[in-house]
């Protein structure tokens, strides 16, 4: 008989990922959903074999005794709901990322957690897919000399961007950030789950150890590289597309494609959720910690401040609002390509 029971919130496809982490463990049995839309809900209890399903997440949290509760729903959503659910009783939660609209919202629902003793981790599943893993191995093992610069290149700060800052901070060991200095342009910006994005971006990144990060969003490329290390003897980059190799490096005068036959075949949001269960019966902090994403989600946010300002913003960042959000409702700027 399984050690704990899961709920899930919000049956869309990402839900979908997370049941396949909790049916996967033999220490979970997954026996309740909500979502209020019928038609979401009932083929996801049959795929995943949940025996009751709710349109109200609360009445699901009033009714079920619940250890693990997955949240699984638009951005904006999520405030409400994990300060519901960890007052609920449950042992922990995985949410989806980001966090919250607002860097006010983000710190809320954190402490929330942490008043109520619930572990909440966020689904930043690329600390365990293949190709980074394999790259900060090759760093770890001295391939590149000592690392000096992380860049890093996607459509946005928020939705895309929160993954690489929380890359950026796996590869250089979690080592606090002391500043940002970053500049935006909504100009072509879009909302990405309900939540406007800026067009394009820039964020420049000290951390502790004097190891500095870039993020280029928008219409850049990079050489087509997602994440690229930078060390004294070489560099390592993860490649995107279909048609290019995920990693490759540069070391001792020449180009090489690391192999990826060695790594961990697994679903990375399925080992997200198997660590996360794992670190409850250990009593270990989980890989996705909401204290990591935290402060991956707190460079975002200092990202638009330093835009708003115009100055570096120097840690721990000093506003709850999102300076985006804030600039695009009072008019200072417009996603208007006119």
């Amino acid at each position: 008989m399984a050690q704990f029971k899961a709920g899930v919130i919000g049956c869309g496809g990402r839900g979908k990922g997370h049941a396949r982490g909790w049916v996967a463990s033999e220490d979970v049995e997954l026996v309740a959903c909500a979502d209020p839309f019928e038609e979401s809900r009932t083929p996801y209890m049959s795929e995943f074999g949940v025996a009751r399903g709710y349109e109200d997440y609360r009445e699901m949290l009033e009714k079920e005794d619940l250890d693990f509760v997955s949240v699984c729903t638009w951005i904006r959503m999520h405030h409400d709901m994990i300060v519901d659910v960890a007052k609920s009783g449950v042992r922990a939660i995985h949410s989806e990322k980001p966090i919250a609209p607002t860097w006010g919202e983000a710190k809320s629902l954190y402490q929330t957690c942490v008043d109520n003793d619930v572990v909440i981790t966020f689904c930043h599943q690329r600390r365990f897919e293949k190709q980074f893993v394999k790259a900060k191995q090759l760093l770890k093992s001295g391939a590149i000399g000592d690392l000096y610069r992380l860049e890093g290149n996607c459509p946005n700060l928020f939705d895309w961007g929160t993954h690489w800052f929380d890359m950026f901070f796996f590869y250089n060991d979690d080592i606090p950030a002391e500043w940002v200095m970053g500049q935006i342009d909504a100009r072509g910006g879009r909302e990405v789950f309900g939540v406007p994005v800026e067009g394009s971006g820039l964020s420049w990144i000290r951390y502790q150890n004097g190891v500095e990060g870039l993020l280029a969003t928008g219409g850049t490329n990079v050489q087509h590289m997602q994440n690229r290390l930078v060390g004294t003897e070489g560099v390592i980059e993860v490649i995107g597309g279909r048609d290019n190799p995920p990693l490759r490096m540069f070391s001792k005068s020449e180009w090489t494609e690391p192999s990826l036959d060695d790594m961990d075949q697994t679903n990375a949001t399925t080992t997200s959720v198997l660590d996360l269960v794992d670190a409850i019966k250990s009593g270990r902090e989980p890989e996705l910690s909401g204290r990591r994403a935290m402060a991956a989600t707190e460079l975002i946010f200092s990202t638009y401040e330093s835009s708003r300002r115009r100055a570096r913003i120097d840690l721990p960042l000093d506003v709850d609002d999102s300076a985006l959000l804030t600039m695009l409702e009072d008019g200072s700027v417009t996603m208007d390509n006119g």
